[in-house]
């Protein structure tokens, strides 16, 4: 773990981790006999933690502060991620366009640029459901299905990047990690997602909104 470190932080030492920890900034796991077990992804955060330190001179309580709430918004995006196969109750088109409140049109157009795909038998599920409510809602201020192909676009971005990861997991056939990973990352991609969104709207909101 440190020699992953010391390419960029030379001067780290174990003693120094042990404070971040003692101060709660990383909680590696523990073995039954006590010894440390890093993850990359504790290293990430170690690196995260060293380099807001060396580069931005942050003292370590804005440091938690911000790693608290990083925490806190990927354990909500975890609760709210759903991977249970498609089935159950499904709903036919007509059904659709009612609960959604969308126009045959629209979800024609829809469909043509791939937001919503019908299942078996031409039914739909309920993301779809939700997804035509979404759209609707967006349609009320000046967009078009054409304007949102960009987010099926980034959506199957972070879909091909996640299976990357857990491809190795599954050809060993590791079935409940890779079903851990996908989890973990759903939660993860979400929560980049929104911040990144929410940071470029702020900038909007405020003026600042960057040449293209």
């Amino acid at each position: 773990m440190l020699a992953q470190l010391r390419s960029d932080f030379p001067d780290v030492t174990i003693s120094k981790i042990r404070f971040l920890e003692s101060e709660g900034l990383v909680r590696p796991a523990r073995t039954a006999s006590g010894y440390r077990q890093f993850t990359s992804a504790d290293v990430e955060r170690l690196r995260y933690i060293l380099a807001a330190q060396r580069d931005r001179y942050l003292p370590l309580k804005v440091i938690k502060e911000q790693l608290d709430a990083a925490d806190q918004s990927a354990a909500k995006a975890l609760r709210a991620v759903d991977l249970t196969p498609a089935g159950g109750h499904r709903v036919t088109r007509a059904d659709l366009l009612a609960r959604a409140g969308i126009e045959p049109g629209v979800l024609a157009d829809l469909e043509q640029h791939g937001l919503i795909r019908a299942g078996a038998g031409g039914l739909y599920d309920h993301e779809a459901v939700q997804i035509a409510s979404t759209v609707r809602a967006m349609v009320e201020h000046g967009l078009e299905a054409r304007h949102l192909r960009p987010f099926r676009a980034a959506a199957d971005r972070e879909v091909g990047l996640v299976e990357q990861v857990v491809g190795a997991l599954h050809r060993q056939r590791d079935r409940a990690r890779a079903d851990e990973v996908v989890r973990e990352l759903a939660a993860l991609s979400v929560t980049l997602h929104t911040l990144l969104v929410k940071v470029g709207l702020r900038d909007i909101a405020g003026g600042r909104v960057s040449p293209r």
